[in-house]
């Protein structure tokens, strides 16, 4: 089955367990779908660039899955639908990286960029 990577952003007045129970509930429509959650990880509360929706910040959350095209597009679309649900983000990769992502490593663990003069 195909790989994909989504990350979603929710409401900035709901609660953390609220906001994790969103990552619970798409994660049962996809398995519910036939496909599967890999791996998932709550970011936390960011601020954004510009305001969406009247909101400043937002609850930011990352999934790994594995999934038909159906059970991924079926999860999209209750996600656009959901209330809390502001954006949403989804990309086909080969592979799923091992470890945290990027956004939860911390910065002496992450790869130098090229260093500055």
């Amino acid at each position: 089955m195909p790989l994909y990577e989504h990350v979603f952003i929710s409401r900035q007045d709901l609660s953390n367990t609220q906001a994790e129970g969103l990552v619970e509930h798409f994660g049962t429509v996809l398995a519910d779908n036939g496909g599967k959650l890999v791996d998932s990880e709550y970011w936390g509360v960011k601020t954004m660039a510009y305001k969406i929706n009247k909101n400043r910040k937002g609850h930011y959350a990352f999934l790994r899955t594995d999934a038909p095209s159906e059970a991924v597009q079926e999860m999209e679309r209750l996600m656009r639908l959901h209330d809390d649900v502001m954006r949403v983000l989804t990309i086909k990769v080969d592979e799923h990286n091992e470890g945290p992502s990027v956004q939860m490593q911390k910065r002496d663990e992450r790869d130098t960029r090229r260093e500055r003069r």
